[in-house]
């Protein structure tokens, strides 16, 4: 597998680090390195750009991404748009930069704009060798019932090799709702949101990388109270099955980064699996706790991607 194959870049995003498409000063950072642990960008042109502003912001970031092509060692970059039609408006204008694009997030995605959004995927990857990414947001009210959950996979399947991640947006489920997390809540907190994560993992999780969403507080520091509940959000995100994080802050990356980070256990674990002898029982004694095979392999396989990716540490 090299580094452009999916089965790598859906893991190497990590902190999704969210911007709006004004924001010039990106290409300084990212051609001094000054911010830690970036892994990935998304230049928003939806919500955080007011419709009157629009145009100008489509112009900002079409020299954003001139100033980009002329780096080296850059993270993958995402645009996120507004709809389909907007799709294909901005994927035309910014086409000369697809070597430097590595894909398009979709909003709002359900099924109102599911069939739209594939007919779109499809029309530009149908004349190109290197694919175009996208990555679908679950957010609004008509995700809420897995029925309309399970049609949009159903949906999804023709262009499922082209889909890097499935992606949350809790604020606005939560929002449905009239709730809102504090800094010493997780998402698991809030009952009705956790159950339609829990749907979205059941439906999308066994054939897509879902990566959880962001967390709204954010400072310069360590050791503070929104670092803690950021740190144990994460725990709750990888032990239930999503990989990686939208980041509203260059602070919150380092926390994601670390919690991609794969233990000496599990590495070791994985490498007996991975590396089992044929000839021996299909279970064995790996680092304190049982090892099956037949049991163990994806989560092995999954183990040591990211241990390639984001590195090992200490138990």
């Amino acid at each position: 597998m090299t580094d452009t194959s999916k089965e790598i870049l859906q893991y190497k995003i990590g902190g999704l680090l969210y911007m709006p498409a004004f924001q010039e000063n990106i290409v300084e950072k990212i051609k001094n390195n000054s911010v830690d642990c970036l892994t990935s960008v998304a230049f928003c042109l939806e919500d955080s750009i007011r419709d009157e502003a629009l145009a100008d912001a489509e112009e900002t970031l079409k020299k954003i991404l001139q100033n980009l092509q002329q780096l080296k060692n850059l993270p993958l970059i995402f645009i996120r748009i507004r709809t389909p039609e907007h799709f294909l408006a901005v994927y035309k204008k910014y086409e000369k930069f697809n070597d430097i694009i590595t894909g398009y997030i979709f909003p709002k995605f359900d099924l109102y704009n599911a069939e739209s959004y594939v007919t779109a995927t499809v029309e530009i990857n149908s004349h190109r060798a290197k694919k175009i990414f996208v990555m679908p947001i679950f957010e609004t009210e008509n995700v809420i019932e897995s029925a309309n959950l399970i049609e949009i996979k159903n949906i999804l399947e023709s262009v499922q090799d082209y889909i890097l991640n499935i992606r949350v947006g809790v604020n606005d489920l939560s929002n449905i709702y009239g709730l809102r997390r504090n800094v010493h809540c997780t998402i698991y907190d809030i009952g009705v949101v956790r159950n339609i994560l829990v749907d979205i993992l059941k439906i999308f999780a066994k054939d897509y990388v879902v990566a959880g969403s962001v967390w709204n507080y954010f400072a310069n520091g360590k050791n503070t109270a929104w670092a803690e509940g950021l740190k144990k959000e994460l725990a709750l995100d990888r032990l239930n099955g999503f990989i990686g994080k939208s980041a509203i802050h260059p602070s919150q990356l380092p926390y994601i980064f670390d919690s991609l980070k794969v233990t000496r256990a599990d590495f070791n674990d994985a490498e007996q699996i991975l590396n089992w002898d044929s000839d021996s029982s299909g279970v064995v004694n790996g680092s304190g706790r049982m090892n099956e095979l037949k049991c163990h392999t994806k989560w092995a396989q999954r183990i040591k991607i990211l241990s390639e990716i984001y590195g090992v540490q200490d138990d």
